[in-house]
């Protein structure tokens, strides 16, 4: 039986969610899949969760040393033998009618990526309090196409979007292989920078407004850490982008909307850089930095009503992390 999808799971030390996540994709209604779960060096019990699996399709994969998720994702790739490569976090799952919902419509429309929404819930919980795209504010009611200059200022800092950045596409593996797409080293928005890898390669990427995958905000999740470090290390990532003119020179539209993401990126790490010392009662940093970047105290006192309200939410709410990942999806 040929495979039509791959399903790759990366995982690292989520022994309490692992067997969901291959639970959900075994269940898919599409059955020709084959299900690759990569251990990241886990100290839990993740790898005996998964050899407790008895169906052939789950196959695991164990990394000599630690390489982060985008390495554990590029061995799975490499490995896949499917029509379409299908990532799923390890703290995830996935609804039972995804995989051949989001097939049917690539194969339709002759796509190299097809992404859905994701609905969003809470460690815990048992309904999601949203979905990426409701927490946008944008309306989606049907299949849309999306070019690389658009899909990039959907996902700026502070300002709103559909973060398409944060959905999980499938992928035509073909299209993957021949133009030798990897996941970069780098620890969080890797998915937004794969996406991008392969507009660059002229793909063809289409948005269902529906939601088959479920988002868990957690503590401990990438998607958590530290914000000044999450924006130092995009501005980074923007900026060696940035410096492939080859490309560039032929895609103004990209140009610019990057542009755009580095300069609010910025000024987003420069009013965190002063909040977060302000926040642990360090003024004489707080000071220092201010005088470093004067322009930041405009942008802090503009944001001083919406720092409140976020204060007294968070005061409010028991999981502070959890808190931060809803704010991610909002302006």
């Amino acid at each position: 039986m040929s495979i039509k999808v791959s399903v790759i799971i990366p995982a690292y030390n989520t022994e309490k969610y692992i067997a969901q996540a291959i639970s959900s994709a075994l269940a898919q209604t599409l059955k020709d899949i084959e299900v690759i779960v990569v251990d990241d060096c886990s100290t839990d019990n993740t790898v005996e969760i998964v050899r407790g699996f008895s169906d052939p399709r789950v196959k695991l994969l164990l990394n000599p040393k630690n390489l982060g998720a985008g390495g554990a994702r590029n061995k799975a790739i490499q490995a896949a033998k499917g029509k379409w490569i299908a990532v799923l976090d390890s703290d995830d799952w996935y609804a039972p009618q995804r995989l051949e919902v989001l097939v049917k419509i690539a194969e339709h429309k002759n796509a190299d990526l097809v992404a859905d929404d994701s609905y969003l819930i809470e460690d815990g919980a048992s309904t999601p309090w949203s979905t990426v795209i409701n927490e946008s504010g944008v309306e989606v009611s049907s299949i849309q196409q999306f070019e690389a200059a658009d899909f990039i200022l959907t996902d700026i800092e502070g300002k709103p979007g559909l973060r398409l950045g944060f959905t999980k596409p499938i992928f035509r593996r073909e299209f993957l292989v021949e133009n030798q797409i990897k996941y970069e080293n780098i620890r969080v928005t890797q998915d937004f920078w794969f996406d991008i890898s392969c507009f660059m390669h002229g793909a063809k990427f289409f948005l269902l407004p529906e939601a088959y995958y479920f988002y868990r905000a957690r503590q401990g999740s990438l998607v958590s850490s530290n914000k000044i470090q999450r924006m130092e290390e995009e501005c980074e990532v923007i900026t060696r982008f940035l410096k492939n003119t080859d490309y560039l020179n032929h895609n103004e539209p990209v140009a610019k909307a990057m542009q755009l993401k580095l300069q609010e990126t910025r000024k987003w790490l420069n009013y965190y850089s002063v909040v977060e010392p302000l926040k642990q009662g360090k003024i004489l940093v707080c000071l220092q930095r201010i005088l470093v970047n004067p322009g930041v105290l405009q942008h802090l006192i503009s944001n001083i009503p919406s720092l409140i309200v976020q204060r007294c939410k968070n005061y409010l709410t028991i999981d502070n992390q959890a808190s931060y990942q809803k704010s991610m999806f909002k302006t």
